[in-house]
């Protein structure tokens, strides 16, 4: 690529969003349906290892098992650490060119590099929007990285894709660029625990 898409700012406001979840919010929904904050804080601890092993092309565990396979998993204890450590260990992987070159696996499929590196921007994005939305706290996006998102989640039926994506929803010509991304993986911007 080019020009690398840059995962830091995603990964810096998933981080400050974690660290102010109160334990009383853990077992609150999400925009991910059935799901509850606990469980997509553990899919996101899961996620940040298997998408920096992809980067370093470290193929085994971490990239051959799909991440959902046996369900939401309960939160383990020291997400808090983990996070605090893969996140910024997943972003300085994803800086090197050579991981968005070549082939690579994640969730137990093989797939380019440079698409590799989109998903985990993705992930990062619109989990830590649905942990945000979750919790009460706003979350931040610049444009640059939104347009990056739309880059990966533009590609999919505005129909939906099972395990992936709802169907698309309708947002008006007025929002931003991350509204846009929120709305074509089948999120409602607005959305609220309540």
């Amino acid at each position: 690529m080019a020009d690398l898409i840059d995962l830091g700012g995603a990964g810096d406001q998933l981080l400050t969003i974690a660290s102010h979840v109160d334990p009383s919010q853990l077992d609150a929904p999400t925009p991910c349906e059935g799901r509850t904050v606990s469980q997509l804080l553990q899919h996101v601890v899961g996620l940040t290892g298997a998408f920096r092993a992809a980067a370093d092309k470290d193929l085994g565990p971490w990239t051959d098992t799909d991440p959902d396979a046996s369900g939401w998993p309960d939160l383990e204890d020291g997400w808090r650490e983990t996070l605090a450590g893969r996140v910024p260990a997943l972003v300085e992987a994803w800086r090197r060119p050579d991981a968005w070159k070549g082939m690579t696996r994640a969730g137990g499929v093989d797939l380019p590099a440079e698409v590799a590196g989109l998903v985990a921007l993705d992930e990062l994005v619109l989990h830590g929007w649905d942990l945000a939305r979750s919790t009460g706290q706003d979350y931040q996006c610049d444009d640059a990285t939104a347009v990056a998102c739309m880059q990966f989640v533009g590609q999919f039926d505005t129909g939906g894709t099972p395990g992936l994506f709802g169907p698309a929803v309708t947002v008006g010509d007025d929002a931003s660029a991350l509204e846009q991304v929120l709305a074509r993986s089948g999120r409602d911007p607005h959305w609220s625990p309540s």
